[in-house]
């Protein structure tokens, strides 16, 4: 309901917009025609028309544009909510239990497994917020040290496997560096975040089937390359570039069954910008996987 609404908002505002430069064209055509003869009056007349038809378009756009971008942040909000209220809810419920009865062992410490992970959960999303909102804060600073690339994402890899009870066939990492380990300027700390945020998108969206490939390869211009490829639900040709924009997430069905604030992206996007590299997102399309890959300088 809620979509629909903002979505008549928009045409009604595109429409209100293409009738009031309509009826400016209308009416300035007519002034010309019936003033034809008058030489400055007609240049001072089409000036003036020209300006008023560019801002019936300039705050068409921006009306348009500040809908779209309400309805993110309203999205963001409900999946903020969402990510925050189900770990609360589940670690009261077994507070509870626990409060209440007396509960085997066995099931206590798989009470309390639960409950750990739930906070995890609830500490990621946290972290994801801050981070996201330190990064517009912080944008020229940044702390640097000499870091091992390579051996930096070996440990988020092993994370990951342990983290989502994975072996090494679903999560692969290999290197390519030429007898070489590339070294960066970095941050270690934003660094792990963004390779978790790759990691973590790559093995929720291979839903049960999950198979990851992590490459690390050093360039000859001292650049180094970081792949992350999955064989998961692929994204459309159409949403590769948006998907590093700030709370965007790609709409359709299956999208929707993974829940998430639309930040790690952005995150990763911002976090390696500030490094000095690039990353982009390539894929097939629906259905046939995607690749990351990340361009930092070394040293």
């Amino acid at each position: 309901m809620r979509v629909s609404t903002r979505n008549t908002k928009v045409a009604f505002f595109v429409t209100l917009g293409a009738c009031l430069v309509a009826l400016a064209a209308a009416l300035n055509i007519g002034w010309i025609i019936l003033s034809w003869r008058e030489v400055a009056v007609l240049i001072l007349g089409i000036v003036f028309f020209l300006a008023i038809i560019a801002g019936l378009i300039l705050n068409t756009i921006f009306l348009v544009r500040e809908i779209r971008r309400n309805e993110q942040h309203d999205s963001f909000i409900n999946a903020v909510t969402h990510e925050l209220k189900t770990p609360i809810s589940s670690i009261r419920l077994y507070l509870e239990t626990l409060k209440a009865r007396e509960v085997p062992p066995e099931r206590r410490r798989e009470f309390y497994d639960i409950m750990l992970a739930d906070n995890d959960q609830l500490l990621h999303t946290v972290e994801q917020v801050l981070r996201a909102g330190s990064l517009d804060h912080q944008r020229g600073y940044l702390h640097k040290d000499r870091l091992d690339l390579a051996d930096l994402i070996w440990q988020c890899a092993q994370l990951a496997r342990s983290r989502y009870h994975l072996d090494e066939h679903s999560l692969r990492y290999e290197e390519n560096l030429n007898g070489g380990r590339p070294m960066v300027l970095g941050d270690a700390e934003e660094l792990r975040a963004v390779m978790a945020n790759l990691l973590d998108n790559a093995i929720k969206y291979s839903f049960q089937d999950v198979k990851v490939l992590v490459e690390v390869s050093a360039t000859d211009d001292r650049q180094v390359l970081v792949k992350v490829r999955d064989s998961g639900l692929g994204i459309p040709g159409d949403q590769l570039k948006r998907i590093f924009k700030r709370f965007y997430r790609v709409p359709g069905r299956d999208m929707a069954r993974v829940k998430g604030t639309g930040l790690g992206l952005f995150i990763v996007r911002s976090v390696v910008k500030k490094h000095g590299g690039r990353v982009q997102a390539e894929s097939a399309g629906e259905g046939q996987g995607s690749i990351f890959i990340i361009q930092l300088p070394t040293t």
